[in-house]
């Protein structure tokens, strides 16, 4: 009678159940591991922040299209000269009429750039600078904290036309996130100031993110400034909310609108008594 053989245990090259189950990034992308997916994507940063010694922060909120005042310029040259070639191009035309709102925002970068570099020689390194990680008033504000020799942060996020970090983020300080819910925690975690510059959908969702979370009391208070007047005059009207009661007058002065960097800077020193 033939001696029975028992099976060999399969290699990682025959089967994919033998990988060490935190080795195994399959296991790690499929639907039901999401859970663990977010716990990794909060525990990591935290890490990172706290062996850095990171506890306070100022988020700065704006877009990643507005851009320094002479490439402004020159990409608005651009689009009016391909423009007069194509006069009937509704495309061309449509970037005209976008270029031209970007130009008269660009002063905000050297305004973002500017806010960043008071902090730091204000404050020192009490304060690091947050931000989205991504280009444009992100890389201004992370730019002015970068130059001044204090802690630069970004927190980028994948996104379907990748968005590179811009490059004034202190090495190790910069990070990727999936999910947007993650990032927003880190953003606003440890924030004693929200500086919110112009921008389109997601800067809004992130100033009234951080809104919703002060009003509730998830978030203690803290200074939410607006930096642009003109700009969040005209597309913000926080006081009409009020006018049909579905927020108090109270929590329409939640936040403060200004024009300069220096602006937002005393509001944060007379809420820190900072000299």
């Amino acid at each position: 009678m033939k001696k029975q053989t028992k099976n060999p245990i399969p290699s990682s090259k025959h089967s994919h159940s033998y990988i060490k189950a935190y080795e195994d990034i399959k296991l790690l992308k499929h639907d039901i591991m999401r859970p663990v997916r977010m716990e990794l994507e909060t525990l990591k940063p935290e890490i990172y922040l706290r062996h850095f010694d990171v506890k306070e922060t100022i988020v700065c909120f704006g877009s990643a299209r507005v851009r320094e005042e002479k490439d402004a310029q020159a990409a608005l040259k651009q689009a009016r000269t391909a423009l007069k070639k194509n006069p009937n191009d509704k495309k061309l035309k449509e970037n005209v009429y976008a270029y031209e709102g970007l130009a008269r925002l660009s002063k905000y970068y050297e305004e973002a750039r500017r806010f960043s570099q008071i902090v730091i020689k204000k404050a020192g390194q009490r304060f690091a600078i947050v931000t989205g990680g991504g280009p444009g008033l992100m890389e201004a504000s992370n730019r002015g904290a970068f130059e001044t020799g204090g802690r630069s942060i970004g927190m980028n996020i994948t996104l379907p036309h990748e968005q590179e970090p811009n490059p004034y983020i202190t090495p190790d300080l910069a990070f990727l996130f999936h999910y947007f819910a993650i990032r927003k925690l880190h953003l606003v975690l440890r924030s004693k100031a929200c500086v919110v510059f112009p921008g389109g959908f997601g800067t809004f969702d992130e100033l009234f993110e951080i809104l919703t979370l002060v009003k509730t009391g998830k978030k203690k208070n803290i200074p939410i400034i607006l930096v642009g007047k003109q700009f969040w005059n005209e597309v913000v009207n926080i006081q009409a909310l009020a006018s049909y009661g579905v927020i108090s007058l109270a929590e329409a002065r939640t936040y403060k609108i200004v024009e300069t960097a220096e602006e937002a800077w005393a509001i944060i020193a007379k809420y820190y008594k900072i000299k």
